[in-house]
C-alpha cells in the first residue's frame, strides 16, 4: 500500500526556512558559487558536438501476472473498478553520477531509475496503468534538492489522489502508488493527449529537485497517432514513428528532446542558486541531460517532440538556416490542422510537435543547427529581443547523412489532425487570477501558496472561465493548470482565431503586462488540484493556487 511519510506534516514556514538555509548549491572554498549573478565565473568551457544525442529507454512494466508488493489498495484510487490497470511499473527514485559532458566531472543527480532523463513511459489510451514510485533517495543530499519527493505527470488527466499534489511529498524508504487510467477525458476521442512529461513536484523543492535530474517523458497514442508510420489502419495518421529505446536509434524517427539549461562550479559540479526568487539562468544547453550534443539524421521527415524543461529560460527556436517546418501539437495535443512555420517559442513546461523534412535540403547541406534566438539576460523572462542568427545560443547539431539513393519515408502529415473538442458545457462562473509579487515572494490575488486553503471550489461536470493576468513588473509566467487542457479564448482582449495558440493548452505564457482568458472543463475526477506559474522558482516562493472539485 501507499505508505505516508510522517514528515510530509511540516509546516510551509519550517519548509521555507529549511529552504533558505539549504542554499542549493554545491560550496567552493566555503562559498557559495552563484554563477549567475554578475561578476561571478561562468561554467568552465566546453567543446560543442563532442557527444551524441542520447535517449532513455523506455520504462518497463513488470512480468505479466506480476503485481507489486505489497499489493495495491484500489478503494484509495478513484474509478479503479472501471479502470483496473493492465500494466504495473516500480519505478525507484534514487541518486547517481550524471555526465553532461566528456569535459566535466560528474555531478551528484536525484533519477528515476538512475536515468537521466527518467525511463519513457509509452502508453496507450484505453491501457491504464499503475505506477509506485519507490523512493531510494539518501536521507541526506549533497549539495541541493531535498530527499522528499512526490512525481506529476504533467498534463496527465488523473485523479487527485495519482496527480502528484505538492504537498503529499514522501521521504526515503516510502512509496506512493499513482493510478493513471489513460482515457480520454469526458470520454471524448477529439481530447487525445500526446507528448507529456513527469517531474518531480515537491512543495518549496520543484526547482531544485528537477534541476538536480527528476524529469521524463510519457507519451500517449491511440488509434488515430498510432505510432506506426507504417499503420495500415485508414484512419491512422502514419506520422514519423519510432521513439528511441535508449541509445538505439536506428530507424527511430519520433524524436524526444528535452531543452535545459544549467550552470557549474569552476570545479564542473552541477550548481544553482534557488534563493534567487526571480528564476535560474544557466550558460550551458543541454539536450535530452547532454551539452550541446550532435544527432544524425537521414533525408526523410522526422517528428520532434520538444519540451522546455525550465526551469526559468523561454525559447525562440529556429533552424540556422531559417528552414520551415510543420507544427502539428502545441503542448500535449495535437492541433486541428499542421501549420507552417520558421520558428517556434517556448515557455518553460510548454512543448511543440513537429515534423522536419531533411529531404528538402541540397544535396551539399550536410550539418544544419537546433538555435535559440531569444534573448534572455535575466530570470524576469525574455527581453524581447530576437538575437541574429550569427549570435544565437547553438542546441543541437544535426548531421546530414548521404543518400546516394532515396531513402524510404513511408510517414504522412496529414492535412485533418485532431478537431478541436466542443465547448459544451455551459459556463457556471467566472474568476480572475493576478499573478504577482509582495516583498520579494510571489502571489496570486495576493495570497502565498498554502497547501492547507482552497483558493476555488469547482463544481464537478461544469465549466469556467478564467481571466489570468500577469501582475506587472515586466515579469514572464507561464502558468500551468493542473487535470485538463483549457481553450485559448482571448489574449489581450483579442479573440484567438488562428495560429498554434488556436488549441487545448496547459501552459498559457503571460508576458509583461498581459492577459489571457481560458475556458475550463472540469469532469471525470474529485479532489484538490494546484495551478501555478511553471518558472519554478516562482512556483517554489508560493505562486500557487489549490481548487478543488467538488460534486
Amino acid at each position: 500500500m501507499t505508505r505516508v511519510n510522517p514528515r510530509s506534516k511540516i509546516s510551509r514556514r519550517a519548509l521555507l526556512k529549511g529552504s533558505a538555509l539549504a542554499t542549493g548549491a554545491f560550496f567552493v572554498g566555503g562559498r557559495v558559487s552563484r554563477a549567475m549573478q554578475v561578476g561571478v565565473p561562468a561554467s568552465p568551457p566546453t567543446t560543442p558536438w563532442l557527444w551524441p544525442l542520447a535517449f532513455s529507454p523506455h520504462a518497463v512494466p513488470l512480468p505479466p501476472g506480476v503485481l507489486p508488493n505489497p499489493l495495491p489498495i484500489p478503494e484509495n484510487h478513484q474509478r479503479w473498478d472501471e479502470f483496473e490497470p493492465v500494466k504495473y511499473y516500480d519505478m525507484p527514485i534514487g541518486e547517481g553520477l550524471h555526465f553532461a559532458h566528456p569535459q566535466l566531472p560528474g555531478s551528484l543527480a536525484s533519477c528515476y531509475n538512475n536515468m537521466l532523463p527518467g525511463p519513457t513511459f509509452v502508453a496507450r489510451y484505453g491501457e491504464p496503468m499503475f505506477v509506485r514510485w519507490r523512493n531510494q533517495l539518501p536521507a541526506v543530499i549533497q549539495g541541493f534538492g531535498n530527499c522528499d519527493v512526490i512525481t506529476h505527470v504533467h498534463n496527465g488527466h488523473h485523479a487527485s489522489e495519482s496527480d502528484g499534489f505538492p504537498a503529499d511529498m514522501y521521504g526515503p524508504g516510502f512509496f506512493k502508488d499513482h493510478h493513471y487510467p489513460n482515457i480520454y477525458a469526458g470520454g471524448d476521442p477529439a481530447e487525445a493527449k500526446s507528448t507529456l512529461w513527469y517531474h518531480d513536484h515537491r512543495l518549496d523543492y520543484t526547482a531544485q529537485n528537477t534541476v538536480r535530474g527528476l524529469a521524463g517523458f510519457y507519451i500517449l497514442f491511440d488509434q488515430h497517432d498510432s505510432g506506426d508510420e507504417n499503420d495500415p489502419n485508414p484512419d491512422a495518421f502514419r506520422l514519423p514513428s519510432g521513439i528511441p529505446n535508449g541509445n538505439d536509434v536506428a530507424n527511430k524517427f519520433d524524436i524526444p528532446l528535452v531543452l535545459t539549461d544549467r550552470s557549474y562550479t569552476p570545479a564542473g559540479n552541477l550548481t544553482i542558486d534557488p534563493m534567487n526568487m526571480d528564476g535560474l539562468l544557466g550558460d550551458k544547453f543541454l539536450v535530452n541531460g547532454r551539452i550541446q550534443p550532435y544527432f544524425n539524421v537521414q533525408r526523410r521527415k522526422y517528428r520532434f517532440r520538444i519540451l522546455d524543461g525550465g526551469p526559468s529560460r523561454f525559447y525562440d527556436l529556429w533552424f540556422s538556416n531559417g528552414m520551415n517546418f510543420q507544427v502539428i501539437g502545441n503542448d500535449g495535443n495535437l492541433l486541428p490542422a499542421p501549420i507552417t512555420q520558421n520558428h517556434h517559442v517556448l515557455s518553460v513546461a510548454e512543448r511543440v510537435d513537429i515534423i522536419v523534412d531533411f529531404s528538402q535540403l541540397p544535396a551539399n547541406v550536410t550539418e544544419l543547427y537546433l538555435v535559440n534566438r531569444q534573448e534572455q539576460t535575466d530570470g524576469r523572462g525574455p527581453s524581447g529581443v530576437t538575437l541574429p542568427m550569427s549570435q544565437a545560443n547553438q542546441l543541437l547539431k544535426f548531421n546530414i547523412m548521404p543518400a546516394p539513393t532515396p531513402v524510404p519515408d513511408p510517414s504522412r502529415v496529414p492535412a485533418v489532425l485532431k478537431p478541436m473538442p466542443a465547448m459544451n458545457l455551459p459556463v457556471a462562473r467566472r474568476r480572475t487570477w493576478v499573478f504577482g509579487r509582495q516583498n520579494g515572494m510571489w502571489t496570486v490575488n495576493n495570497l502565498l501558496f498554502d497547501p492547507s486553503r482552497c483558493d476555488a471550489y469547482v463544481k464537478q461536470n461544469t465549466a469556467e472561465v478564467w481571466t489570468l493576468k500577469n501582475g506587472g513588473g515586466g515579469w514572464a509566467h507561464p502558468i500551468h493548470i493542473h487535470l485538463e487542457e483549457y481553450h485559448l479564448l482571448e489574449r489581450n482582449k483579442r479573440p484567438v482565431v488562428s495560429g498554434s495558440e488556436r488549441a487545448r493548452k496547459d501552459v498559457f505564457r503571460l508576458g509583461a503586462g498581459e492577459e489571457v482568458k481560458i475556458y475550463c472543463k472540469f469532469r471525470d475526477f474529485l479532489g484538490r488540484y494546484p495551478m501555478h506559474c511553471h518558472n519554478t522558482l516562482h512556483e517554489d516562493h508560493a505562486m500557487m493556487v489549490r481548487f478543488d472539485i467538488i460534486p
